[in-house]
């Protein structure tokens, strides 16, 4: 049975950063968007279009027409963030289906992935054992053990005397090299902070900072200072909401696929890759309509 873990393993440790195979497979998709970027911006300055520079038009006018009907006038200020997180979501679920992704496996320490220290375990020499020294007071027994495995006698050993320990050797670990960044609640958590925090940072900016504020603290009714508290309430639910929303989808899709693939592993799993697919569009649309309501609802006066 596969082995699945809720939370994503690490595969380096450079002092207390932990570098963890949802962050590597985040490098592979920045670095593809920097080159779509270049590329894109090469074709646009040259003239020679090709098909890759009428595709992403494609998708950033559509992209722009269907926020433009949420946010109207606002969408030239709005629409860098609403694009950027539907795509950039869009291709962190879908690469997360790719061959590859879950399946290649690589040999790390147990220290590195649970965050131990290796050093705690007593320095080994050169013979694989470990030695430490027994001070006054400290007493220890050496065993004498037969051919058969079997104690015959156990002799004390003197203080200030050298004993050999066993040493425990650091257990390789079989992880996975990548995993779907939106998999991992981190991921998630951190694009949820992301949108909550611009839409107050737009409102500010909209509607002035003490007519925003007014919005979550205003003494002059006490309905409108209980008004206030569930807006304040329903801005941090939205943190969790958000973050949780795509991470329970896109993690429940990759246990599915890694359980179908493994009870049957010829094709069984293609249908359910499809439906993924179907769900990575629909949870990064969902992300970006969501953050485009919220923001169309903060900047406005009434």
């Amino acid at each position: 049975m596969p082995v699945i873990s809720i939370k994503a393993e690490t595969l380096l440790r450079i002092g207390s950063f932990g570098l963890n195979n949802s962050m590597v497979l985040s490098f592979v998709v920045t670095a593809f968007f920097i080159f779509l970027f270049l590329q894109y911006k090469k074709e646009y300055e040259s003239g020679q279009r090709s098909t890759v520079y009428y595709l992403v038009t494609m998708v950033l006018r559509s992209l722009y027409q269907l926020f433009h009907s949420i946010v109207h006038e606002k969408i030239g200020v709005f629409f860098p963030l609403l694009s950027a997180f539907f795509l950039w979501i869009l291709i962190q679920n879908w690469t997360g289906l790719l061959p590859g992704v879950g399946s290649i496996m690589v040999k790390v320490p147990a220290s590195v992935v649970h965050g131990t220290h290796a050093e705690d375990v007593a320095h080994a020499d050169e013979t694989g054992h470990a030695e430490e020294t027994l001070s006054e007071g400290e007493h220890a027994e050496e065993q004498i053990i037969d051919e058969h495995g079997l104690v015959v006698e156990e002799v004390p050993v003197a203080a200030n005397t050298h004993v050999e320990v066993e040493e425990h050797h650091d257990e390789l670990l079989s992880i996975p090299l990548f995993r779907g960044n939106n998999a991992d609640i981190n991921a998630t958590l951190a694009l949820a902070i992301i949108s909550v925090v611009m839409i107050q940072v737009y409102g500010v900016q909209f509607l002035g900072f003490k007519t925003y504020v007014s919005k979550f603290i205003n003494f002059k009714d006490p309905i409108y200072f209980v008004l206030g508290i569930l807006e304040i309430v329903s801005e941090i639910s939205k943190v969790v909401s958000f973050a949780f929303r795509l991470f329970g989808n896109i993690f429940a899709g990759e246990v599915l696929l890694t359980i179908v693939a493994f009870l049957v592993p010829v094709l069984a799993s293609f249908p359910f890759v499809i439906l993924e697919v179907f769900v990575g569009l629909v949870q990064a649309l969902v992300f970006s309509m969501l953050t485009s309501v919220f923001l169309s609802l903060a900047v406005s006066h009434h």
